[in-house]
Formats: C-alpha cells, sequence, structure tokens
C-alpha cells in the first residue's frame, strides 16, 4: 500500500483522475504560476515560524534534506519526548502521511500533548481548508499523537506592520479543534477511498467540469480536454453579456446555444439586451447629447489620473498592511482650456516606500482647481484615503483632490456602446473603438495592470540587473502613460470632438 501525502489524498477529494495522474502521468501537469504561489507560502511559513518560537528552541525538519523516512523517524523521537516546538514534524499511519506546520508542546496530566498550528497565507477560513486539517488530524491521533487543541492560522488583513520586522498580530488563529476530531472516519474514508483510486491499472473516466478548477486550478486540464473537439470560436460568445449568471451558461449549453446574438430576450436583464440588440444589428449606441451634459459642469484645468499599484501578502514597509495596494506610480495628463496638454508621472522603483512620495508629488501637481478625472474612480479614491490616513499632515490636500474627483466610467456605460466591446466598459474595451491610433497590444511588456505589479515587484528585487531595471521603468512609463491619454481622447469624444484628431499641443 503507497503512503499518500495529505495533498494526494486532497487531491482525490477535488477529484479521483487528478490523483490516479499526480502518481501515474505527473509530467503532464501545467506546474505554471505555482513558484509564485509556493514563495508566498514559504514567507508565511517562516514568519509563523519565528512567531511560535519566541525562544529560539524549535526545531525544524527539513523533509528535502532529511528525506520522507528520516523525518518521519526523527519527528516520531521529538513528539514523543514533546519538549520543544516543532515545525513540520511528520506523522504517519498505514497509507497516509502528512507534516504539520507547528506543533507546540502542551503536557496534559503529565503526558505529552501537543496544540496542532496549521498555518495557511489567505485572509479567512476557506471550507477546502477544513478538509485539510481533518485529514491531518486524522492522521496524528491514528498514528498516536495527543492533541490537545487544533487551530488554523490564516493572515490578518486589519493588521499594520509596525516596522522592524515585527510580525506579531499577522496571523489570526480559529479553533477547529472539536470540528476536526469529528471528522476523524470522513477522513478515515477519504483516505481508503484515495488508495483504491492509486492502484487503478488506468485512469478514471471522469468529465471535466467545475472540480478541474474548484478548490484549486488543477494542472492536468490540458491533459484532460485534449480530445475534446473545440469547434469554431463565434463571433459573439455568451461572455460578450456583461454579468451573466454561471446558471445561464448551464442552460444555454443545453439549448445548444453559444453565441450571444441566439440568446431569447427573455433570459436577459436590462443591459445584456441592450448589449445585445447593438450587437445584432450592428449599430453604435452614443448618446451625444448626454454624455456632453454630463461634463458640461466641468472646466479647466482638467486633471487626467491613473494609479498603479502593488500588494504584498506580509507587508514589507512600516504602515502598510497585508495586501494593501501601495501605489508606486501614476500618471497625470493635465489639460488646459487653450488645449495646451502636459503629462507628468511619478515612478519609484528602488525599493523603499514609495507612499509618501507618491502622495506629497500627487498634491504638488493636482493644484487646488479643476475636476480630476479617472476611470474607475473608486480605485484612486480608495487609494487616497489611504496615503491621507497614512499621512495626516497631507490629509487635507488628499482629500480635497478626492472632492474634485469626476469618475469617467459611468458616463460611458450609459452614454456609448460599440459591439467590440463585447460586453465590457473597461477602457481597453472602449479605447480601440474610438481610437484604434491606441493600443495597448502595440506596449512592449507591461500591458495591463497586473503585468505592471509584476514588474514592479522584478524592478526592486535586488537581483534586478540596472539594464533590466531600466527597461522596466520605461515599459511601466509607457504603460501608465497611455491609460491617461486615453482618457483625454474619450473627454474630447464625449464633449463633441473627434477622437481621432487632436486638438491639444503637448508639453
Amino acid at each position: 500500500m503507497r503512503n499518500l501525502s495529505k495533498s494526494k489524498i486532497l487531491a482525490f477529494r477535488q477529484c479521483p483522475k487528478r490523483l490516479w495522474l499526480e502518481i501515474h502521468k505527473h509530467k503532464l501537469r501545467d506546474d505554471s504560476g505555482s513558484e509564485a504561489v509556493l514563495a508566498i507560502g514559504n514567507q508565511v511559513g517562516e514568519i509563523a515560524r519565528e512567531l511560535y518560537d519566541q525562544e529560539n528552541a524549535g526545531i525544524t525538519i527539513d523533509i528535502e534534506e532529511l528525506g520522507h523516512d528520516e523525518a518521519l523517524a526523527r519527528s516520531a523521537v521529538l513528539l514523543a519526548e514533546g519538549k520543544v516546538p516543532i515545525f513540520e514534524a511528520g506523522v504517519t499511519i498505514e497509507g497516509a502521511l502528512a507534516y504539520a506546520d507547528v506543533m507546540l508542546p502542551d503536557p496534559q496530566e503529565g503526558e505529552v500533548a501537543w496544540k496542532m498550528i496549521e498555518v495557511k497565507s489567505a485572509s479567512r477560513v476557506k471550507d477546502h481548508y477544513r478538509d485539510d486539517i481533518a485529514v491531518q488530524v486524522h492522521i496524528a491521533t491514528a498514528s498516536g499523537v495527543r492533541l490537545s487543541s487544533v487551530s488554523l492560522a490564516h493572515i490578518d488583513n486589519s493588521f499594520v506592520y509596525p516596522g522592524d520586522g515585527d510580525y506579531r498580530g499577522l496571523l489570526k488563529e480559529n479553533d477547529l479543534t472539536e470540528e476536526s476530531f469529528s471528522r476523524s472516519a470522513e477522513a478515515a474514508a477519504w483516505i481508503a477511498g484515495a488508495q483504491v483510486v492509486a492502484e487503478l491499472p488506468e485512469e478514471p473516466e471522469i468529465a471535466t467540469g467545475p472540480q478541474c478548477c474548484t478548490p484549486y486550478a488543477c494542472g492536468f486540464s490540458d491533459y484532460c480536454n485534449r480530445d475534446k473537439v473545440i469547434g469554431p470560436t463565434p463571433e459573439y460568445p455568451l461572455s460578450s453579456l456583461p454579468s451573466l449568471h454561471w446558471s445561464k451558461y448551464e442552460l444555454m449549453e443545453e439549448l445548444g446555444i453559444d453565441d450571444m446574438r441566439e440568446v431569447p430576450d427573455e433570459y436577459l436583464t436590462d443591459r445584456q439586451a441592450f448589449v445585445k440588440e447593438h450587437t445584432v444589428a450592428g449599430t453604435v449606441f452614443f448618446d451625444a447629447e448626454g454624455a456632453a451634459a454630463d461634463l458640461a459642469p466641468y472646466g479647466f484645468p482638467a486633471y487626467f489620473l491613473d494609479f498603479e499599484t502593488a500588494r504584498f501578502t506580509v507587508p514589507i514597509w512600516k504602515g502598510t498592511r497585508p495586501r494593501q495596494q501601495i501605489p508606486f506610480q501614476f500618471s497625470l495628463h493635465v489639460l488646459q482650456e487653450n488645449g495646451s496638454l502636459e503629462f507628468h508621472s511619478f515612478l519609484d522603483l528602488s525599493g523603499n516606500d514609495p507612499s509618501r512620495a507618491c502622495a506629497q508629488s500627487l498634491v504638488d501637481l493636482c493644484g487646488d482647481q479643476g475636476p480630476v478625472f479617472a476611470y474607475y474612480a473608486s480605485f484612486e479614491r480608495g487609494r487616497m484615503w489611504e496615503l491621507a490616513e497614512r499621512f495626516p499632515d497631507l490629509a487635507p490636500a488628499l482629500e480635497a483632490i478626492i472632492d474634485r474627483i469626476v469618475d469617467l466610467l459611468p458616463i460611458a456605460r450609459s452614454r456609448y456602446y460599440h459591439p467590440s466591446q463585447h460586453g465590457s466598459w473597461s477602457i481597453k474595451a472602449v479605447l480601440p473603438a474610438l481610437c484604434p491610433d491606441l493600443s495597448y497590444d502595440d506596449l512592449d511588456g507591461v500591458q495591463d495592470g497586473m503585468m505592471a505589479g509584476d514588474a514592479y515587484m522584478e524592478a526592486i528585487d535586488p537581483s534586478t540587473t540596472p539594464e533590466r531595471k531600466l527597461e522596466i521603468e520605461k515599459q511601466l512609463l509607457s504603460y501608465c502613460m497611455l491609460d491617461t491619454l486615453a482618457m483625454v481622447r474619450l473627454w474630447q469624444f464625449f464633449r463633441g470632438g473627434n477622437p481621432m484628431t487632436s486638438d491639444f499641443t503637448a508639453h
């Protein structure tokens, strides 16, 4: 009988076919993207060891160095002694093994007992984490380890990093003792079922479905879909209908409908019916009078602002929170009444906290009058409120800018639609319809916000060469500048101008 790891038992829980492939055809797995997730998990694990080992007496079981057999043997000795904290302690029974993130000695009535803590980099207790712990607790208790309590520790997003490497309070514990003990029979059944599948001579026949991406994206999806006959992609797929509920997708599949133009109107919301109407007719909707009226109250100078941000699961700068959107860049076009258009930007790739310099530069450049246009302005407002909270001396000026923000997205959504938008009003969908001469696809390297965040992370990495850093800087500046130039063109069109002819004098 194989000794299946906890991860393989959970793979069985997600899909028996996935478990079989993990064992017998693991080379077919696509692991792209897993390195970043693993790196975050390792970082959180290291901090957990520091937090739970204040006296620096703990022992970490290095599985890669020792190998499974030696790691399990070493763990068994330490667990029997019950003297010091153990990290990555291995436990095993016939057919299964697991490694616990944190084991803290907690003697009970003179006997050796342990507090088991599983550490996750998420910000809440997810249902599949409960399964994870149920398996781990069953293996531990069945192997003879006495547990006094079981907890799941996850990132507390309200934690504010005080600096100097002090991460006390970063992790929030949730007691799952009673629940995990009560699920021992379930866990035993999963192990038994996984063993049966593991020994099958051929992979089980299981159709693709929701289990391919829940709770984790399966790396064998390409393999499992290899023989699926894929017809021509419809010109207007169902995804062109905005906010289409998954149940409607299933219903349309039953009806044999894959083109949004064929969806009966009775299944559509007003917004979806609007999109279908103009798509079927091939017509462009533009309420020119309404758009001009929307912008009429706003004079000059007109500012066009866009932020780029980075998020750290574990905050690295004092005063920041886990996964907080930290602005490291902004682009600002300033349009004067005489048609003069100026471009300004802020970008900090030093690796130091860019927040205060960003806030100060924004205050200096935005003046004290004139509308500040943004696209999906709640994002820009949110970042400025956070900056105002962190830097009280700049708060009045930042709040004054917030009061001047005007969102172009609602105007676009209510006044304009082109069938090429495919149901989306993102600026990247609207811009090609109005200004085909401006294209994000023509940009080198960075072409969207996620890529910008990734590029920033690479730029501030100490191992990045100066040459590569300079290349990233150019890419980020070009991308962010296009975002605000696109807003200028949209503003011009909504005001009644021709977005394909520039009435501006660049400076």
